[in-house]
């Protein structure tokens, strides 16, 4: 199983589940993350934290701790 925090820079992912609990579920959501949707790992922060995405077209930053949460393919 591959997370959206393993993802690397420079590649698109498509979302096949979100895992978590309520809230951390939601405010993924909230961003138009959802299963099937494609995700453009732009680059990640040097100290790791936040990674930066593009999502339907919206640059986005998202943290890791939120993208482990993501599984991607």
């Amino acid at each position: 199983m591959m997370t959206l925090k393993d993802a690397k820079c420079g590649t698109t992912v498509t979302v096949t589940a979100l895992n978590g609990g309520g809230a951390i579920k939601r405010r993924i959501m909230d961003m138009g993350i959802t299963k099937g949707v494609q995700i453009y790992v732009r680059k990640v922060a040097p100290l790791g934290d936040p990674l930066e995405i593009t999502v339907r077209n919206y640059e986005l930053s998202i943290r890791k701790a939120d993208a482990q949460n993501i599984e991607v393919a």
